[in-house]
């Protein structure tokens, strides 16, 4: 009697579909392209498999399946699995399941762990018959992690949330000063062609990786690891040829001024052209807003996040001093610095590898700071134990806490040497803000770093700190000091600033007001003087108040200002009567002129679109070198560059046209920089909802036959079809239908 199976012959694979764009579609990853499947573990993703001769038959074949990653892939390591198919699927390994069968097409459902691996996989196929056997390399795919998982330890339950951190292409980055914050727009572009592939060669040349890619490639299942890799190759300072080179002296000119990026694809595809030496130049927000791309396009949820007056305590003891003279002036240098703003990512992940109560968001600082674990990196830090000041736990969270929690101490330092602690403030960490989900405004987020100042919490977490505050608070009573910027502080323009004094005692006070100002850096970095008071004596009656101002005149700041627009401004007030001194400080954005952004025509996919873009010159002087950069997602073909001709006279606008070809619907951001020879980094956007392209009718005859063939009576009607409610021979039947325009068919 012969053998069935041996009649039959073997089971021959003649093709097979990966179905990327279904795939795609299902795993919220289409927008990466279609020629490569890109699948989020733990999720189900199906392929389809046509055998030659004859279809597969249950009992008589076998079928097997190897899925590998990383150089040295092996089960001990989690980087290679062998898994036959099976009627039911097992959540905690690799299985495969048939999905449907249709003669010699067989229809597979695969699905990973949900705490696979994530990289790139290559996956085989192995047939058995009657003891025979063939194998078939059948295609590689990218795993990455999925936060739609509630067993993947970056699961977020919202789903606003995950469109906003995971899915969402764009984005404001909060800047400015605590007393004036503005956004500035970013297009983050984690499914742009080619990000995928530069992400995932970034961790495939981190420095963990050439020393052991075994370890490494099994330790890619942890955001955790993903995150502290992330964090060290965003920057370039270990030598190991990470992104981004810091710079923040204002010479830029063998580079890009950090001021000038509006994007990170831009950073990532010069990174990768240039055989992965470090683009230059980057700063805080740079830095963070290249990690975010590169953790959201590997599934991790990421969001940059701005702390106003962040101290980088360089001492860690949580103090940050500062020496200035009687008039303001800096006296002594100290390596403790006071960030106008910094700018790191949160990334949303559990914590296993710690207690409970700490999963959530973790606080991610790529920017070069202070070392940890002998690198260039920072995080990922819970934002809980930020604000508990658990400063034993994984990672760096001292230099976080003093970031945002670090006491500010002005010495004055008098005419015979002697020096005199005038304030011990509590200013920083103010006003830590992120975007909001789903809307352009500013959410802010201070409280989950810290209680409320002067709070019984605030309190109990300095003493765990082992850090006594000893601050000097505002009373009621007393001098109170402050400074007020009038309208106007635009760039190009004189403008006022006060020092305003308050007597809030039931006795006349004779007071010294003095005034000093100063270009700086957003990094603390002070620069030349452009403006200064002589010293005045003021009477002030009780409960008075009194102003004592300073002219910031254009031709003392013009030349002086550098790229970050910022100047500060120091009063010290000295009581006569009891020789006190008092010290406000406040940091000034000078105003860029704005850039306005008109879009003429109807805004639809795959239609052409006009954006008509122009700004004045607000300055006395000509513009020149003029360029206008734009850049959007789903707007444009990567960046577009319009190089001006001619200079831009004083008072001028400068204004053209730029053809788009939207590729994408929904609501997409259009991105416009501004450079010249002397107004740098002057940026504007405009939000731009594009409607999809409307399906015509004889598209949908094309996309769903029906048995009717040319006699069916839908082409003959002007109406989109999306089921015809008098056809019985075709799957249409009982689905709606949708009037469109004339146009459309």
């Amino acid at each position: 009697m012969t053998d069935a199976s041996a009649i039959q012959g073997d089971l021959v694979l003649e093709t097979w579909d990966l179905q990327c764009d279904r795939n795609g579609q299902e795993h919220r990853t289409a927008d990466m392209g279609c020629e490569r499947l890109v699948v989020r573990r733990g999720q189900p993703f199906t392929i389809t498999l046509r055998f030659s001769g004859r279809g597969y038959e249950e009992g008589v074949d076998k079928l097997s399946f190897n899925v590998e990653t990383g150089p040295c892939p092996s089960e001990t390591s989690g980087t290679s699995s062998h898994f036959v198919l099976t009627d039911c699927p097992e959540e905690s390994c690799w299985s495969a399941v048939i999905q449907q069968q249709d003669g010699e097409s067989l229809s597979v459902s695969l699905c990973s762990p949900p705490n696979a691996r994530i990289g790139r996989y290559s996956m085989t196929l192995e047939t058995c018959t009657d003891y025979q056997g063939s194998s078939y390399q059948i295609g590689d795919f990218v795993l990455l992690f999925n936060p739609w998982h509630p067993e993947d330890t970056v699961f977020l339950r919202d789903e606003n949330e995950r469109h906003e951190y995971v899915l969402s292409q764009h984005g404001l980055i909060y800047q400015g000063t605590c007393d004036y914050i503005f956004s500035i727009p970013w297009n983050f572009g984690q499914f742009e062609d080619d990000i995928l592939a530069i992400c995932l060669n970034m961790l495939d040349i981190n420095p963990k990786h050439l020393r052991d890619q075994n370890r490494d490639c099994s330790r890619r299942n942890d955001p955790v690891y993903i995150g502290r890799v992330v964090s060290a190759m965003v920057n370039c300072n270990d030598e190991d040829r990470g992104v981004l080179f810091g710079r923040w002296d204002d010479r830029y000119e063998d580079g890009m001024s950090p001021m000038a990026w509006i994007g990170s694809v831009d950073i990532l595809k010069r990174w990768k052209k240039f055989g992965c030496q470090p683009v230059k130049y980057g700063q805080c927000w740079v830095f963070a807003a290249v990690a975010c791309t590169v953790m959201r396009c590997l599934g991790i949820p990421s969001r940059v996040v701005t702390n106003y007056n962040s101290a980088h305590d360089t001492n860690a003891n949580l103090t940050i001093d500062r020496y200035i003279n009687e008039k303001g002036e800096q006296e002594r240098y100290s390596w403790d610095k006071i960030w106008n703003f910094h700018c790191w990512v949160e990334s949303w992940m559990a914590r296993p590898d710690l207690a409970a109560g700490y999963d959530g968001w973790q606080v991610l600082d790529p920017t070069p700071q202070e070392k940890s674990e002998g690198v260039y990196c920072c995080g990922p830090a819970p934002v809980k134990a930020i604000k508990e000041g658990d400063m034993l736990l994984k990672y760096d969270i001292p230099f976080i806490f003093a970031e945002v929690n670090a006491d500010v101490v002005y010495w004055v330092v008098q005419g015979d040497g002697m020096q005199k602690q005038s304030i011990r403030s509590s200013d920083v960490g103010k006003n830590i803000s992120t975007k909001s989900v789903g809307r352009d405004s500013r959410e802010d987020i201070t409280h989950n770093y810290k209680y409320p100042e002067g709070s019984e919490e605030e309190r109990a977490v300095f003493e765990k700190a082992e850090h006594q505050k000893k601050s000097i608070g505002e009373d009621d009573e007393g001098l109170h000091l402050r400074i007020k910027v009038s309208e106007g502080a635009n760039k190009g323009s004189d403008f006022d600033v006060f020092a305003v004094v308050n007597n809030n005692t039931d006795e006349e006070r004779v007071c010294r007001v003095t005034l000093c100002a100063r270009v700086t850096s957003h990094n603390g970095t002070l620069g030349p003087q452009c403006g200064l008071t002589d010293p005045v004596d003021i009477d002030i009656e009780p409960r008075e108040e009194k102003r004592v101002p300073l002219s910031i005149l254009y031709e003392e700041y013009r030349d002086k200002l550098t790229q970050d627009n910022l100047i500060k401004v120091v009063a010290l007030l000295k009581d006569h009567q009891t020789g006190d001194i008092i010290v406000a400080v406040r940091d000034i954005y000078v105003e860029n002129p704005p850039i306005k952004i008109r879009i003429l025509g109807e805004p639809m996919q795959n239609r052409k679109l006009v954006a008509e873009i122009s700004l004045v010159n607000p300055l006395t002087v000509p513009l020149n070198s003029c360029v206008f950069v734009v850049e959007g997602t789903g707007l444009t073909e990567g960046q577009l560059l319009k190089e001006l001709e001619e200079p831009v006279e004083p008072q001028a606008e400068a204004k053209f046209r730029m053809d788009l070809m939207p590729r994408l619907s929904g609501l997409q951001k259009l991105m416009v920089d501004f450079e010249s020879d002397q107004l740098t980094g002057v940026k504007g956007y405009r939000n731009v909802i594009i409607a999809p392209q409307p399906i015509r009718t004889q598209q949908l005859l094309a996309q769903h036959p029906c048995e009717w063939g040319a006699s069916c009576p839908s082409p003959a009607l002007r109406w989109g079809v999306i089921g015809h409610p008098l056809c019985t021979k075709s799957a249409w039947s009982g689905v709606l239908w949708v009037l469109y325009s004339q146009d459309n068919f």
